[in-house]
C-alpha cells in the first residue's frame, strides 16, 4: 500500500511539472507574440489554453482522490494540500499567458505607441520567476524559492515605471493614444500578476519543506534564514 502511495505522489508530481512546462511555453509564445505582433502566434496561445485547464482538473481530482482514500500525514499532506494551490496558481498563470495574447489581438493592427523597453524587461523577469520556481518545485530548492520571493520587488518596480509612463506621459496628455496604451498597460499589469503567481508557489515550495508559513509577510523570511 505504502509503495503505491508513493507512485501516486510521483505521478501527482509528473503532472504538476507538465503543466508547469505548458504554462511556462505559453508565457513565452504570448511575449513573442506582443514583440512580433503576430495574430497567428496570440491565437494559438488563447486555443491551447484548454490543455493547461485540462491538467487543472486532472491534478485536482488526484489531489482530492489523495486526501480522501490515502489520509496522508506531515509533509505528505502538506505536499498534497500545496499541490492544489500551486496547481490555482499556474492555471491562473496559464489564464494570464491568455490575457496578454488578447492584448496583442487588441494591438495588432494599430501602430506601436512607443518602442518596447520596458516591458521587455518585465518579461524577462516573469519568464525567469516562472522557469525557477518549476526549478524550486522539481529540486524541492527552498534557497531559489526565498530568491523567486525577493524578486517579486524588482517586478512591482517595473510594472510602476510602465504604468506611470504610459498614464502620465501618454494616456493624460493625448486621449487619442489611450486605444493603444491601455493594451501594453494591462500586459505590464498581467506580467506583474504572473509574478505574484509565482511567489505563491515560492511560498508554497517553503511551506512543503519546512512547515514555515511566509505568506503575506515578508519578514517571515528572516524566521527561514534569508
Amino acid at each position: 500500500m505504502e509503495r503505491h502511495f508513493d507512485e501516486e505522489l510521483v505521478f501527482l508530481r509528473k503532472d504538476i511539472l507538465i503543466m508547469a512546462s505548458m504554462v511556462e511555453s505559453a508565457i513565452a509564445a504570448s511575449i513573442e507574440a506582443l514583440k512580433q505582433s503576430n495574430r497567428g502566434s496570440a491565437e494559438e496561445v488563447i486555443a491551447r489554453d484548454t490543455n493547461i485547464d485540462q491538467y487543472e482538473v486532472k491534478i485536482v481530482n488526484a489531489c482530492v482522490s489523495l486526501l480522501a482514500l490515502r489520509q496522508p500525514m506531515a509533509v505528505d499532506l502538506r505536499f498534497i494540500t500545496m499541490a492544489m494551490q500551486i496547481n490555482t496558481d499556474l492555471e491562473r498563470m496559464g489564464d494570464l499567458a491568455v490575457d496578454i495574447a488578447q492584448r496583442v489581438l487588441d494591438l495588432v493592427d494599430k501602430p506601436l505607441l512607443k518602442p518596447l523597453v520596458d516591458i521587455p524587461q518585465l518579461s524577462v523577469i516573469a519568464c525567469e520567476m516562472t522557469r525557477d520556481v518549476i526549478k524550486a518545485f522539481l529540486n524541492d530548492d527552498v534557497d531559489l524559492a526565498k530568491k523567486i520571493i525577493l524578486r517579486d520587488r524588482e517586478a512591482d518596480d517595473l510594472r510602476n515605471r510602465v504604468q506611470s509612463e504610459l498614464i502620465n506621459d501618454y494616456m493624460l496628455k493625448d486621449c487619442s493614444t489611450v486605444p493603444r496604451a491601455l493594451p501594453l498597460l494591462l500586459v505590464a499589469r498581467h506580467l506583474e500578476r504572473i509574478c505574484d503567481h509565482a511567489t505563491n508557489i515560492a511560498e508554497d515550495i517553503i511551506y512543503i519543506a519546512q512547515a514555515k508559513i511566509v505568506k503575506h509577510r515578508l519578514e517571515g523570511l528572516d524566521d527561514i534564514g534569508l
